[in-house]
């Protein structure tokens, strides 16, 4: 009997993740010129619980976490994604809230999986667009973004923690989800009998 064979993949995330979820943002941030220092300031115990929280009581039922899997099954990034909370968005616009690999794991697919695997789970949701709010000065992820036919759209934002002493600058990238007919994909198309 040969034992399965594992490939690098996306799903939604298991309740039992948060601790390795909570590990891949903490590794993300640390990579991250000017946040690292952040880390001192988020108890391990609290994100972790924050993240069971979102996978097992979202909001609504289109806030979800997505895992991305190498081919040990290790998660090694993640998606938490759901409807746009921006003062100008529309009904049908989603928001990238969250999206992390690990330093180590990056360049190796497990980006363009998790964003395929966005795109689609924010389709099957009947989002129509979606933003993603992007550090100003991280050239790499806007990159990824804009090769990925992600586009900014105006929008930008300054935010910080609560004392102020951590500021960063944000830009709003958007993309369309729908195809040039305007369906949300071929097999979600209306039907005609």
């Amino acid at each position: 009997m040969t034992s399965p064979v594992h490939t690098d993949s996306v799903r939604l995330a298991m309740p039992a993740e948060a601790s390795a979820i909570t590990g891949v943002q903490r590794a993300y941030l640390a990579s991250l010129p000017g946040l690292a220092a952040v880390l001192d300031d988020l108890d391990e115990a609290t994100m972790t619980r924050a993240w069971f929280e979102a996978i097992t009581r979202p909001p609504l039922a289109t806030y979800r976490v997505l895992v991305a899997l190498d081919h040990n099954d290790g998660i090694v990034g993640f998606a938490a994604i759901g409807p746009s909370d921006d003062i100008d968005a529309d009904e049908t616009d989603a928001l990238v809230a969250e999206f992390c690999v690990q330093p180590d794991h990056q360049d190796a697919g497990h980006e363009d999986r998790l964003m395929h695997a966005i795109a689609d789970t924010l389709r099957a949701d009947g989002f129509v667009r979606a933003t993603w709010w992007v550090l100003a000065d991280d050239d790499r992820t806007r990159a990824f973004l804009t090769a990925s036919g992600w586009a900014p759209d105006g929008g930008h934002q300054e935010i910080g923690d609560e004392d102020d002493h951590l500021r960063v600058k944000q830009v709003r990238l958007h993309t369309s989800l729908v195809d040039q007919a305007g369906f949300v994909t071929d097999d979600e198309a209306p039907q005609t009998s």
